[in-house]
C-alpha cells in the first residue's frame, strides 16, 4: 500500500486530508498509480511535491490510531479529490 509524504520530510510523516469534522484522515492507497495522481492534484492545488511511500498497511494503521487520526483505505474503485481549504 502506499501514503504520500511531502518531498523530503518522509520521515516526518504522512499526508492527511481534514474530513468535514476537522479530524486528520491518512489516505492509504491500494495502487500506487492512485497515489500518484492524488499527489498531483495535490501540486495543481499549489500543495508542496510530494512522494509516494510505499508502506505495510498494517504497521501505518497502527501509527495512526496510535496519533489519534482516521485513515481511509483507497481502493481503485474509489474516486477521491483534494478537499478545498477554507
Amino acid at each position: 500500500m502506499f501514503i504520500l509524504a511531502v518531498s523530503g520530510q518522509e520521515e516526518e510523516g504522512a499526508y492527511a486530508a481534514h474530513n468535514d469534522d476537522g479530524e486528520r484522515v491518512v489516505y492509504i492507497f491500494v495502487d500506487k498509480d492512485d497515489a500518484v495522481r492524488y499527489a498531483g492534484l495535490l501540486e495543481a492545488d499549489d500543495f508542496p511535491e510530494m512522494s509516494v511511500v510505499e508502506v505495510d498497511d498494517d504497521d501505518v494503521i497502527r501509527a495512526c490510531v496510535s496519533h489519534g487520526f482516521e485513515y481511509y483505505v483507497i481502493t481503485p474503485d474509489d474516486i477521491v479529490i483534494p478537499p478545498r481549504e477554507d
